[in-house]
């Protein structure tokens, strides 16, 4: 009850006229997060039962909400095309350009965003580091996934991969790193303590004397659809360096992520 009473105080802050609609929105939110009748809608929002009931029927007339077979309320039709919309609206490089400017500044070394395209690692954008140090990359590279933090990051959530990946990989001609791992078990086990940990290393496979630290960006869905890193001289990334650094590069690529549309509550199986 206490959790209502603090629901019903935040909407006394909303602007004259707009309670109606953040109590339109706390319904909507409700049946999102799981509510399905009129009680538990009333439960989740503290709203009265009539007020909740008008609520509710407006929406179903605007395709807002709707009723399935057995009676129960659901998402309508109406989000699923705005949701389409926005997704069609949203540059991945517009939201994260801001946000990598600001771990760049953070972390003083160089920053990147890729996506994954043909089984590679396509790089989207860079922000210098402040150190004065070039890193070998450039936007529009392409570079093979298991060879590279950024490209670790993207595999993070698909565990069936890793093995299969690191053997496609290490195939390619002109690679072969003095830093690697020894075959595909070692590189399988390094994944599944990076996807524990939420954040990926390279450790000089993919350039020598130079180290990342990645993480992952997704999306609505849950779905990795991005990755970023932060890259640095071996000098800068002593190991307990690399590991500070982690949260941070997480909570870049999760603000990343919110803009994107996920919601760490509504996918805890991911990841």
């Amino acid at each position: 009850m206490a959790e209502n009473t603090v629901r019903i105080e935040a909407q006394t802050a909303a602007p004259a006229g707009t309670r109606t609609l953040v109590h339109g929105i706390m319904v909507v939110r409700a049946v999102a997060a799981g509510a399905s009748s009129l009680r538990s809608v009333v439960e989740a929002t503290g709203l009265s039962r009539s007020t909740a009931h008008r609520l509710i029927q407006t929406l179903r007339v605007e395709r807002f909400l709707r009723e399935n077979a057995d009676g129960g309320l659901q998402l309508g039709p109406a989000l699923i095309e705005l949701g389409f919309q926005a997704l069609d609206s949203v540059s991945l490089q517009t939201i994260a350009h801001p946000i990598l400017v600001d771990l760049a500044r953070q972390a003083k070394d160089t920053v990147h965003l890729a996506v994954e395209d043909s089984g590679m690692a396509l790089y989207l954008d860079k922000i210098h580091g402040t150190r004065g140090i070039e890193i070998r990359s450039w936007i529009g590279a392409r570079m093979p996934l298991t060879y590279t933090g950024i490209g670790k990051a993207l595999l993070i959530d698909s565990p069936e991969r890793w093995r299969g990946q690191y053997v496609q990989d290490r195939n390619l001609t002109g690679r072969d790193p003095e830093h690697d791992y020894a075959d595909e078990s070692a590189f399988s086990a390094a994944m599944a303590t990076f996807a524990r940990q939420g954040f990926a290393y390279d450790l000089e496979e993919n350039e020598p004397g130079v180290r990342c630290v990645s993480a992952p960006v997704r999306d609505g869905r849950g779905k990795t659809v991005a990755a970023i890193s932060v890259s640095a001289a071996l000098p800068f990334m002593p190991p307990k360096r690399m590991k500070a650094l982690g949260p941070v590069v997480m909570d870049a690529a999760a603000r990343i992520s919110a803009e994107l549309g996920y919601h760490t509550a509504n996918n805890d199986s991911i990841g």
